[in-house]
């Protein structure tokens, strides 16, 4: 057994973390490990908006709907949820860098899938992996982005939302080679409790 107690990821069905959600997997498969792929949410508007007018339901809807999202991460990476390693999917309520670097513990792996680095890409996307970078207690790894298409046509499509039917059919291997069981699902420790 290694040094490595959980690999931990961030699981945000954006293609970069499709790419970490796969890197994840096999290296807890090599390190006999538990995968823990985390999906972090944030309110509508923010935690301020929902300070100001709570509603339950409201909440209930928006973790069910993020548990939903991340099912769909993980059948997007893996067409099912592996047997083999050990996962426990976890939905967290906050901001995303913040959720992740709470849950990874120092002894745990943390890895991230990143996003290209154009100007708007560093402002706006790659701030989640930045802020692990600069705050996680664990070793943390960037998993880069896939290769962009080379023509400008295929580029455009390349942007278009990525679908588990369209993942299935570039993965063929994936739906062969793994049989898999549905994982228990952990509803987030940080949300705050309805009233």
């Amino acid at each position: 057994m290694s040094g490595i107690r959980r690999v931990v990821v961030g699981a945000s069905g954006s293609p970069g973390s499709l790419g970490a959600l796969r890197y994840a997997r096999d290296l807890a498969r090599a390190h006999d490990t538990t995968l823990i792929p985390v999906l972090a949410w944030v309110p509508p508007g923010g935690d301020l908006a929902d300070r100001r007018a709570p509603c339950g339901y409201l909440r209930r809807v928006w973790t069910e709907d993020a548990e939903k999202r991340l099912q769909d991460a993980l059948t997007a990476a893996w067409g099912q949820i592996p047997a083999d390693p050990p996962v426990q999917p976890m939905v967290e309520r906050g901001e995303a860098g913040w959720i992740l670097v709470t849950i990874a513990d120092p002894a745990d792996l943390l890895v991230l899938g990143t996003s290209h680095r154009g100007m708007l890409a560093q402002i706006i996307c790659g701030r989640v992996s930045r802020y692990c970078l600069a705050h996680a207690q664990c070793p943390v790894l960037a998993i880069p982005p896939p290769a962009l298409p080379a023509s400008p046509i295929a580029w455009l499509f390349w942007h278009r939302p990525l679908t588990p039917e369209q993942t299935r059919r570039d993965q063929p291997n994936v739906l062969n080679s793994q049989q898999g069981h549905r994982a228990g699902w952990s509803r987030s420790r940080h949300e705050p409790a309805t009233s």
